[in-house]
């Protein structure tokens, strides 16, 4: 029973590393399950099997990567120098995922406005994870004598990621999107490396 788990197990990673591909290459919309089972030469019932449609199947490859995410975050929670370069490593992080997945978001394109549950849980899940980084750098750097006392990291930390997120709001809503284009990334992540750094000069006696 447990080797066949197993082979179950390996061929759901199979399906979930070839529906990443197809999905960060062509993006949701233009993606078909018929694509995805010949990219694997499976039976599309069997494919059906495993995830009963796309959306589904799109909810857990998200749902993989941003586990791989959580991971990086996680492997380098007590490994920095200071909170400049904890911050730092957040946001160039979450950049280059943002960038090097950025295809695979279309579906957030699409249904921006009316996203499944199930994605909102798993992006509460990222930024909990964000603020649990951030709020130990700070209470690190605290204990260090580094920066002033603060009362209350986590809400703190957390006003600061509302902050950064706004940053991404306001430079779509100019360009009169809601999701941002490739194109204006790089101007976003330059905005956000400027509040941190006046963010953190505040910090400092």
């Amino acid at each position: 029973m447990a080797a066949g788990n197993d082979h179950q197990d390996i061929k759901r990673e199979k399906i979930l590393e070839a529906s990443h591909q197809r999905f960060l290459h062509y993006g949701y919309s233009k993606t078909t399950m018929n694509e995805i089972a010949g990219d694997l030469s499976m039976s599309k019932a069997l494919l059906y099997y495993y995830f009963p449609d796309k959306s589904q199947l799109y909810i857990a490859v998200m749902r993989k990567l941003a586990n791989d995410y959580l991971k990086v975050l996680e492997d380098h929670l007590d490994t920095f120098k200071n909170l400049k370069e904890a911050f730092v490593f957040q946001i160039n992080i979450h950049h280059d995922f943002i960038v090097r997945n950025y295809n695979f978001f279309d579906f957030f394109r699409l249904n921006e406005q009316n996203l499944p549950d199930t994605i909102w849980e798993i992006v509460g899940q990222v930024h909990s994870a964000e603020l649990t980084l951030l709020s130990k750098a700070v209470k690190t750097e605290v204990e260090r004598g580094s920066i002033k006392p603060v009362e209350n990291p986590d809400e703190l930390v957390d006003l600061l990621l509302d902050a950064l997120h706004g940053i991404r709001v306001g430079a779509v809503s100019q360009k009169k999107t809601n999701f941002p284009r490739k194109e204006h990334l790089d101007e976003i992540h330059d905005k956000k490396l400027l509040l941190i750094d006046i963010f953190i000069k505040g910090l400092m006696y």
